[in-house]
């Protein structure tokens, strides 16, 4: 019996321990499925959070993000806000340095300015996606303060020419088209409204130097007035330089004469760029003629000086508040909306305007509805392109765009002179220029999506 009692007690004894063993084991068992199952749920979180660099995937805000647009703001301000001012030089060399040469011909300096501005984005954009922004943006603040430096010392036509229109003008390509590749990598959702207060800086550049100019050419002379101001553009591209990067690493490409055609192998596209060559063909002209035009219809001098700059004030706006439209109501509808109502008040406004209210009316109109047609195109084309190929599809568009605001000038002056001073012309030239691009960026929504008036696009 003791025997047996023995050998139960030592089976019971054993049956135990295997029993331990066993729950042990599956102890083991589960404690390393649930840890196998927590490393699953931990790379599946990991996974589930997106990229900063995935290219699909937008902050649409953040402090990098604004940051960035506030470095736009001051580098935008620096260059699009300085081609703002020609209005200024338009008049100014007429009456001093150019004053032998005819409206035509003085117009051909800041319409080539323009136009540097503008083509040179065929090398800034795809630079800016190949290399990224820091370089380019570089670059084109060194290139454009040199430039202005240049401005400060010259006295001949060619010399003007050059400086302003050569050097500055391809600084500004450098500045304004790496900083707007970089502003639509982190926006998707609110794209209109950044790029909207971004661009905005052209119009506070257009408000503030022209002002800033014409007093410092009344209290220090014309080669200090450009030297001061070329430093504080300087102090402003410092900043843009530290602020504006780009999202997403660069993806160099190699440089091909038949990727700057594939673009417009897109139908909707090509609208788009006729569309905007019209638009910028007489969009300007306002800018640029409207001081010396409201001193022949007998503006007082000391309220002409300030068009310029009214027309910039209300541009902020036109800029700003109607850009969130287009986060809501798609960016083309509301682009057609306001390019259709600047050629319009041209033709009805600043047609007949010989007195300074209709004249005065007209500057803060055109100002706020062109204000908006200006700063909304990088939108639209960034609806209709790839985010990676933003700065290289945004500078072959205004690259096609910028023989408009090459010739838009010159015709106009060679309309006034050939009216003998009349300004008629060129004002029915402006309305109707802008009617026409209008016209072509409707066709351009068509063809994305059709007819529907209601349709977001």
């Amino acid at each position: 019996m003791m025997g047996s009692n023995v050998e139960i007690s030592s089976g019971t004894s054993t049956s135990r321990e295997d029993l331990g063993d066993r729950k042990s084991e599956k102890g083991t068992i589960n404690s390393l499925e649930n840890g196998n199952l927590f490393e699953t749920q931990q790379q599946g979180a990991e996974s589930s959070v997106p990229s900063k660099t995935d290219p699909n995937v937008f902050p649409d805000g953040g402090f990098e993000a604004w940051f960035c647009i506030a470095g736009g703001f001051c580098t935008v301000f620096s260059s699009f806000g300085w081609v703002n001012c020609i209005g200024v030089f338009q008049d100014y060399y007429q009456a001093n340095q150019l004053s032998n040469y005819t409206s035509s011909d003085v117009a051909w300096i800041p319409a080539m300015e323009s136009f540097m501005l503008f083509f040179f984005g065929l090398f800034t954009g795809k630079l800016a996606d190949n290399y990224g922004p820091r370089w380019p943006l570089l670059f084109g603040s060194v290139v454009h303060v040199f430039g202005m430096m240049m401005i400060s010392i010259s006295k001949e036509y060619y010399q003007i020419f050059l400086s302003q229109s050569i050097v500055s003008g391809i600084g500004t390509s450098f500045i304004f088209y790496p900083t707007l590749a970089a502003a639509g990598s982190w926006f998707k959702k609110h794209r209109a409204l950044a790029y909207g207060i971004m661009v905005s800086g052209s119009s506070m550049g257009g408000v503030v130097l022209p002002i800033m100019v014409q007093h410092l050419i009344a209290d220090v002379g014309f080669g200090w007035a450009i030297r001061i101001t070329a430093f504080l553009i300087l102090g402003l591209l410092t900043f843009g330089n530290i602020a504006v990067k780009s999202r997403l690493p660069p993806v160099p490409k190699p440089f091909t004469v038949k990727e700057y055609f594939i673009p417009f192998t897109e139908i909707e596209f090509l609208l788009l760029a006729i569309g905007s060559f019209f638009v910028y063909l007489g969009a300007f002209l306002p800018f640029n003629f409207i001081i010396v035009q409201a001193k022949e219809a007998g503006v007082q001098t000391n309220l002409t000086n300030y068009l310029v700059p009214i027309i910039n004030a209300a541009s902020i706006f036109g800029r700003i508040f109607p850009a969130h439209l287009g986060d809501v109501y798609g960016v083309f509808n509301v682009c057609i909306v306001f390019t259709l109502f600047s050629g319009v008040i041209s033709l009805a406004l600043w047609v007949p305007a010989v007195t300074t209210a209709p004249i005065l009316v007209f500057s803060v109109l055109y100002g706020f509805a062109s204000g908006l047609t200006l700063a909304i195109i990088p939108a639209l084309v960034a609806s209709i392109s790839d985010v990676q190929k933003l700065g290289f599809r945004v500078g072959t568009l205004y690259a096609f765009s910028s023989f408009g605001g090459l010739f838009g000038s010159p015709i106009a002056g060679a309309i006034v002179t050939s009216q003998n001073g009349g300004y008629s012309g060129l004002k029915i030239f402006c309305g109707v220029a802008l009617l026409v691009g209008g016209v072509f960026i409707i066709f351009s929504r068509i063809k994305l999506v059709g007819p529907g008036l209601l349709v977001k696009k």
